[in-house]
């Protein structure tokens, strides 16, 4: 995707994301179609709903044969909304065209860190990335131009990873490396060795950037940590879903107390169940809305997921967000100047800064650090009126879990997966529909659209 455009300050104090003067995404074969009455968008969850690991679910070809038009095309706005990001989005376009039998463009796929784009302040600074993949091309292709990372910072420091004895070095080294101030972390997603990530992050936590002089007082506070994937599990092919990248924060943040006796701070949290996340959705759903000749702005976004905890969450909490801006407007005509505004640009507002002791939102709940916590401010400038959740059956979530005959009970037994710094509200992970998989969701928004296959 080009960039997309310059944060700028409104009269009211909100940073908001003016567009590029040539326009949005770019249009593409994949979501050309002839003028359409419809006013909706859909957001669709990976794995788990088209795939589980690396093998297709079957309705997930169905489902996209309903959405194309006579030449091939879709017919709708669609954006892959998914929590992975070991990959590039050209990558992970490719493997959805595959599976799909639809060609898919990179335009259409927002990974977890895909919003990292919008944080300016931090490209040009020196950032330590952790993750699996390409993650130092994934940094260059968001907009990082000073990338270290955790193989590098093993190479310059060989006496820092120490848990595995093969990998220790022979000769202890005699000189200490130039070797640049760490300016910010970034999590990317789970690695591969979590014991050398979980190591050398602490390291550089508590030398606040330089690992190589040992740690004195612990800094206070931290350096910036932005993290992206959520996450604690997630489903492949196994029968049981498998640790995600938000158990690796669990064990990051433990470790973190134990050893300093406070409590890590995150500078962002990105990726479902973010707010910053769906409202980057949105912004794509209406570009494409757009370039596909639509006259009738978007105004219902249907998110298809299969984990309560973060598909669900997200898009009910993203929900809440659009009818508090709703009532907002109407009783401010300031921001509703504004926000019309925001829509005849096509612009993506991002949240107010988070201040401390503001308490989070509906969302989070001990957010407290943060100048550039996107997700869990107050948001503004979204042009949809719902984010419509629907649950489907072929992924994390179970239909055939027990659940207590009494409300109150089920409340009270429910274990809340979602990331520490978010509160539990049985509201926010309660589906606007259950359907049993992608293609039934497919079909009741069609349903609920009055959307005509013909």
């Amino acid at each position: 995707m080009r960039h997309l455009g310059r944060l700028w300050r409104s009269a009211t104090g909100l940073l908001l994301l003016q567009p590029p003067a040539s326009g949005g995404v770019q249009a593409t074969a994949s979501v050309r179609c002839k003028t359409q009455s419809a006013s909706f968008g859909l957001l669709f969850d990976i794995d788990g709903v088209l795939v589980r690991g690396r093998t297709p679910i079957p309705a997930a070809r169905d489902a996209f044969r309903k959405l194309l038009d006579a030449s091939g095309a879709l017919r709708v706005p669609v954006v892959f909304v998914t929590n992975a990001g070991n990959c590039l989005r050209q990558a992970k376009a490719a493997q959805l065209s595959d599976v799909l039998g639809v060609p898919i463009s990179q335009e259409q796929v927002m990974l977890s860190h895909s919003p990292l784009r919008m944080f300016e302040q931090y490209h040009h600074k020196h950032v330590l990335v952790s993750g699996q993949g390409p993650v130092e091309d994934i940094a260059k292709n968001l907009g990082f131009t000073q990338i270290v990372t955790i193989d590098m910072l093993r190479e310059a420091f060989p006496l820092l990873d120490m848990v595995d004895q093969t990998r220790r070095p022979k000769e202890l080294p005699t000189t200490t490396p130039d070797f640049p101030k760490i300016d910010a972390i970034i999590l990317f997603g789970e690695p591969i060795r979590w014991e050398t990530n979980l190591q050398l992050v602490m390291d550089v936590l508590l030398t606040d950037g330089r690992p190589g002089t040992g740690a004195r007082a612990v800094p206070h506070p931290h350096l910036p940590l932005l993290a992206c994937n959520m996450d604690l599990m997630w489903m492949a092919e196994a029968k049981m879903p498998r640790f995600g990248h938000g158990t690796f924060m669990v064990c990051l943040e433990s470790i973190y107390k134990k050893v300093t006796g406070r409590e890590l701070k995150y500078e962002a949290l990105i990726g479902k169940p973010s707010e910053v996340t769906y409202q980057y959705a949105e912004y794509l759903v209406r570009t494409q809305a757009r370039e596909m000749g639509w006259q009738n702005p978007v105004k219902t976004l249907y998110a298809i997921g299969d984990n309560p905890m973060a598909d669900i969450y997200g898009a009910n909490l993203y929900s809440r967000h659009l009818q508090r801006s709703l009532r907002e407007e109407r009783g401010d005509r300031q921001a509703v100047a504004e926000r019309v505004q925001a829509r005849a640009a096509g612009g993506l507002a991002v949240a107010r800064p988070a201040r401390p002791g503001d308490g989070g939102g509906d969302g989070a709940a001990r957010t407290t650090r943060g100048h550039a916590m996107h997700g869990a401010g107050e948001l503004a400038g979204a042009a949809a009126l719902a984010c419509r959740s629907i649950l489907v059956c072929t992924g994390v979530y179970s239909p055939h879990a027990q659940v207590p005959a009494d409300p109150a009970e089920a409340v009270k037994e429910t274990v809340f997966h979602g990331h520490r710094d978010f509160r539990f509200d049985p509201e926010l992970v309660e589906p606007t529909y259950t359907v049993a998989d992608v293609d039934a969701a497919v079909d009741l928004v069609f349903r609920e659209e009055n959307f005509t296959l013909a």
